[in-house]
C-alpha cells in the first residue's frame, strides 16, 4: 500500500510541475490587451481627450513587438520563472500606460490587476506574492508620477485628491483580494483534480489485479496437463534407471520440481478463480476480503455480518478497505465492522475506539487532502496522502451508496448504506470463463 501511495504521489507531483500556462495563452491575452489599448486610444482621441500620444503608442508597439517575437519563437515548454517574467513585463507596460494617461483618473486603471490575477491562478505562492508586491509598487508610482489628461480646450482632467487616494486604496485591496481568492480557488480545484486522478489510479490497480488473477487461473488450468505428463515421465525414468544412480537422482529432482510447480499453480489457480470468477459473494466474505490486509496491524478486527450475497466489485472492496484502514490507523485496540440488510437497504458500519473526528471537520470529511483526525497513532506500514476517505467516498457514491461520518461508540463511526437493488447479486447470472491463453 505504501509503495502504491508513493507511485501515486510521484505521478501527481510530476503533473503539478508541468508548465503552468501555455505561451500560446499568454500571446493570445496580449493580443486582446493590444486591441483594447488601441481601441481606448482611438476612442479618447475621438472625444477630444489629449495625452502624450507618442509615448503611449511606443508602449503599445513595445508589447506588439514582444508578442510577435514570442509568436515566432515559441518555446516547447514555458517554465514558471519565465511565465512570471512575462507577467512582470505586462505589469510594467500597463502601469506605464496608466501613468501617462491620468493615473488614478484613468477609468481603466483596474486592468493593472490582470497580471497578478493570472499569476495567482497559474504560479506558486512565492511568485504570486512577489508579483503582488510589484503591482502595489507600480500602482503607487503610476499614481505619484501620473501625467494628467486634458480636454480639447487644454483643461486638465483631474479628480479630487481624496478620491484619487480612494482609487489607489481600492486597487491595492484588489491586488490582495484577487490574488488570494484566485489562488485559493485554483488550489482547491487542483487538489480535487489530483484526488480524482489518484482515485482512478487506485481503481485501475484493483482492476488490473483482478484481471491478473484471471490470467493466473487460466495459466494454472492450461499448464496442468503438461506438468502431469512431465511428472509421469519422470516417475517412469526413476523406475527404469535403478542401475544408474546419477541419472536416477536427476530424474527424482525433475519429478520433485514438477510436483512443486503443480502445487504452486494449483494455489495460484484458486486465487485467480477467487479474483476473476467469483462475481458475487456473501456480505461477510466481502467484508473479510476488504479487512484482510489490515489484520495483525495492531487493533483487533471484529466482523459481525449476516446478510445476502452481494456484488463483488473491486471498487467497493477497495473503498471499504480504505475506510477500514482509516479506522485501524486511529483505533486504540478494537475496530468493529458490522453489516446487515433490511427490507430495502444494506448497511455497513465501521467503528473504532480511537479519538474520533474533530467536530469542526465533520462536515468536510471526504474532501481531498483533508487530515481527518488528530491524536491517533498512525500505524506502521501505511503512508497517508489525505486521499483515503476521498477515494472511498467517491467510489462508494458511484456504486449508489450514501455515507455518514459521525462520532460515537466512543471513536469514529462510518455508515455506508445502499439500496438493495444497487448491491444485491444477480442469482441468475453465471460465472464467466477464464481467458484462453494464446
Amino acid at each position: 500500500m505504501s509503495q502504491q501511495t508513493a507511485q501515486i504521489s510521484d505521478q501527481i507531483g510530476s503533473a503539478r510541475h508541468a508548465e503552468p500556462i501555455r505561451m500560446r495563452t499568454l500571446v493570445l491575452l496580449r493580443w486582446v490587451a493590444i486591441a483594447g489599448q488601441l481601441a481606448a486610444v482611438i476612442a479618447a482621441r475621438l472625444i477630444g481627450i489629449e495625452f502624450a500620444l507618442g509615448p503611449v503608442l511606443a508602449l503599445i508597439c513595445a508589447m506588439l513587438i514582444m508578442n510577435l517575437w514570442q509568436l515566432l519563437n515559441q518555446p516547447r515548454r514555458i517554465s514558471p520563472g519565465r511565465a512570471a517574467r512575462h507577467l512582470a513585463f505586462d505589469l510594467v507596460q500597463l502601469s506605464a500606460l496608466i501613468a501617462l494617461t491620468g493615473g488614478m483618473a484613468n477609468p481603466f486603471a483596474l486592468l493593472v490587476l490582470v497580471p497578478v490575477t493570472v499569476s495567482a491562478t497559474t504560479l506558486n505562492t512565492r511568485q504570486t506574492l512577489v508579483l503582488g508586491l510589484a503591482t502595489v509598487v507600480m500602482i503607487t508610482l503610476a499614481a505619484w508620477l501620473a501625467v494628467p489628461l486634458h480636454d480639447r480646450h487644454g483643461t486638465p482632467l483631474r479628480i479630487e485628491p481624496l478620491l484619487a487616494l480612494g482609487h489607489w486604496v481600492a486597487l491595492v485591496i484588489g491586488v490582495g483580494f484577487f490574488a488570494v481568492y484566485a489562488h485559493r480557488v485554483t488550489a482547491e480545484l487542483s487538489a480535487t483534480s489530483d484526488a480524482l486522478f489518484a482515485t482512478q489510479m487506485a481503481l485501475a490497480r484493483e482492476q488490473r489485479l483482478q484481471h491478473l488473477g484471471g490470467v493466473v487461473a487460466a495459466a494454472a488450468h492450461e499448464m496442468g496437463t503438461p506438468l502431469a505428463t512431465i511428472k509421469l515421465i519422470a516417475a517412469e525414468l526413476v523406475d527404469d534407471l535403478q542401475d544408474r544412480p546419477d541419472l536416477r537422482d536427476d530424474a527424482l529432482a525433475l519429478r520433485e520440481s514438477a510436483e512443486r510447480c503443480g502445487n504452486i499453480l494449483r494455489s495460484m489457480g484458486r486465487a485467480g478463480k477467487d479474483d476473476l470468477l467469483l462475481h458475487a459473494a456473501p456480505l461477510r466474505a466481502v467484508l473479510e476480503d476488504a479487512a484482510e490486509p489490515h489484520q495483525g496491524r495492531g487493533p483487533s478486527l471484529e466482523i459481525l455480518a449476516e446478510g445476502p450475497g452481494i456484488r463483488r466489485d473491486p471498487a467497493i472492496t477497495h473503498a471499504l478497505r480504505n475506510l477500514i484502514q482509516n479506522a485501524v490507523d486511529f483505533a486504540k485496540s478494537r475496530v468493529v465492522i458490522e453489516g446487515y440488510a433490511s427490507a430495502s437497504h444494506l448497511t455497513v458500519t465501521i467503528r473504532d475506539d480511537g479519538p474520533g473526528y474533530p467536530a469542526a471537520l465533520l462536515a468536510r470529511i471526504g474532501d481531498p487532502y483533508l487530515t481527518s483526525r488528530k491524536g491517533g497513532a498512525q500505524r506502521s506500514g501505511y503512508e497517508g496522502m489525505g486521499l483515503g476517505l476521498f477515494i472511498a467516498k467517491t467510489l462508494l457514491e458511484r456504486s449508489g451508496a450514501k455515507l455518514d461520518f459521525a462520532n460515537g461508540g466512543p471513536g469514529a463511526v462510518v455508515t455506508v448504506r445502499w439500496p438493495l437493488e444497487r448491491i444485491l447479486m444477480d442469482e441468475r447470472a453465471k460465472l464467466g470463463h477464464n481467458p484462453q491463453l494464446e
